[in-house]
């Protein structure tokens, strides 16, 4: 071969080796990223070809499908009293692509994860058409309903946790929405998105698991936990050294206590029952800022949560003594979700051990065969299982003769503890009320529950965790404990 056809037919080589290398990188490199891309409509065709599968609560499924008119995508999403179970699934939208659930689980749901591989290789020899699996939750349906019914027409969320396995019993986030209503691609749920999404109200907002708020005296039971893990006390129902009235440190601003209370040395169960702020101010302040964050990293905070839903990090911040005293009751900087103090006392009902909250119980294939089965994970512990029986019992005062006496239930012992948490400049906006809860049977604590309440029509002076949340929580105390009988 002469000179000038050896560089040719090298030239061509290597055209044909880049060709290669291409070819390779775009079929295996990229090939996850180009089936991906929002201009690849074919893939989105095949997504909605086909019923989409469903997410079951108690057995029955709270979702569907439908035929959708007018699109080339052929099935669109549709639930089955949206408003309620949103907060759990997110939306499915062919528009607006897909949140929570919803899209965590969207490869059991379209049939395309890879634990449905037989199935799909089945299906191919057997010409059935290709079908979802389904996603059974943790949810509890009445208590769900019963946290709705109780949140009402106000601003709030409520979270019940089973305190032994840490599922989820109930997540509800008021105002809602209905994800049916732009689960299309028309123009019209186009419009509907843009109207929730421009609700002065955030109803798309999940403020069970993404919105933090300061937790107010519901938190005087992790700085209740914090004293006695650290021996600063440990009989609970001995004098503490709490002088009235208390000062902050570094200040000369006393720290006041909502109305004429018995606070001066009062006990750890005493202070828990009236809710003392002088007591537990200065508790917060005689542990330090450290100690008491590292009692709070053991309860969850200071990093977000999946379930597989992300939860927003709850912040016990790192701060001077004045605020840390304040952050102690609950105030200054300490900012918490719903989730959170869901955790918290979950944690103190079983026994100082915090479980891990999960929503998700199992995965089917389109046959119903299990291809997952959730098994319960320990988080942490957070507080010895002495000081946790110790912290119970201050919690049942406060129900049985205290400031929570409306989350009684007849034959049932309830801990609890409420807490209306101050916020806006100079604490001018209307306070949070909440109420943090555990319910106790022969068989141990079926569920903890958390509930916050932004009520803006409620006179300031009305609001109060005992007030307002402890009722919620006490009927999605009882409809968790119904459902068990």
């Amino acid at each position: 071969m002469n000179k000038p056809l050896r560089r040719v037919a090298i030239f061509c080589g290597l055209l044909m080796l880049a060709l290669l290398l291409r070819d390779n990188w775009i079929q295996y490199v990229r090939a996850d990223e180009l089936t991906n891309r929002a201009e690849n409509r074919r893939i989105r065709i095949e997504r909605y070809a086909h019923e989409r599968g469903n997410i079951i609560v108690d057995g029955k499924a709270v979702t569907g499908s439908v035929e959708a008119n007018g699109s080339d995508f052929r099935y669109k999403r549709v639930w089955k009293d949206g408003p309620l179970w949103a907060p759990v699934t997110g939306y499915s939208s062919q528009a607006f692509d897909s949140s929570q659930l919803e899209n965590l689980e969207d490869g059991i749901l379209t049939g395309n994860d890879d634990q449905l591989f037989f199935n799909r290789t089945l299906s191919m020899f057997t010409g059935e058409k290709k079908q979802g699996g389904n996603v059974v939750t943790t949810l509890n349906g009445a208590a769900q309903k019963a946290a709705f019914k109780g949140l009402g027409d106000k601003k709030g969320a409520v979270v019940a946790l089973d305190p032994q396995t840490g599922a989820i019993l109930a997540l509800a986030s008021t105002p809602s929405y209905d994800p049916s209503v732009f689960a299309g691609n028309s123009d019209k749920d186009s419009a509907a998105r843009e109207k929730l999404l421009k609700d002065k109200d955030k109803p798309m907002l999940n403020r069970a698991l993404r919105e933090t708020y300061p937790p107010g005296s519901t938190f005087k039971v992790v700085t209740a936990a914090a004293a006695l893990e650290n021996g600063l006390y440990d009989d609970i129902d001995a004098k503490t050294e709490s002088p009235l009235p208390w000062t902050l440190p570094q200040t000369t601003v006393p720290l006041q206590n909502e109305g004429n209370i018995p606070c001066e040395n009062a006990s750890l169960r005493e202070a828990l029952r009236v809710s003392c702020n002088s007591v537990f101010g200065k508790m917060s302040d005689d542990l330090g800022n450290k100690k008491m964050i590292e009692q709070t990293d053991k309860f969850g905070f200071n990093k977000e949560v999946f379930t597989p839903v992300r939860a927003d990090a709850s912040i016990y911040p790192e701060d001077n003594k004045p605020q840390n005293a304040m952050a102690g009751i609950g105030q200054a900087s300490n900012r918490t979700t719903p989730l959170q103090m869901a955790m918290v006392a979950s944690a103190i009902a079983n026994d100082g051990k915090l479980m891990q909250p999960y929503m998700v119980a199992k995965r089917q294939a389109p046959n119903l065969d299990d291809v997952y089965t959730a098994e319960p994970e320990e988080l942490s512990r957070a507080l010895s299982g002495e000081n946790a029986q110790k912290v119970q019992q201050m919690m049942e005062t406060v129900v049985k003769d205290g400031t929570g006496t409306r989350a009684q239930i007849p034959g049932v012992t309830v801990g609890g503890k409420t807490g209306t948490a101050q916020h806006g400049l100079n604490n001018s906006e209307k306070p949070y009320a909440w109420f943090i809860s555990y319910a106790k049977t022969d068989n141990g604590s079926p569920v903890a529950v958390a509930v916050v309440v932004e009520d803006g029509n409620a006179n300031r002076d009305d609001i109060s965790g005992g007030g307002l949340a402890a009722p919620i929580a006490r009927d999605v105390m009882k409809a968790v404990i119904d459902s068990k009988q």
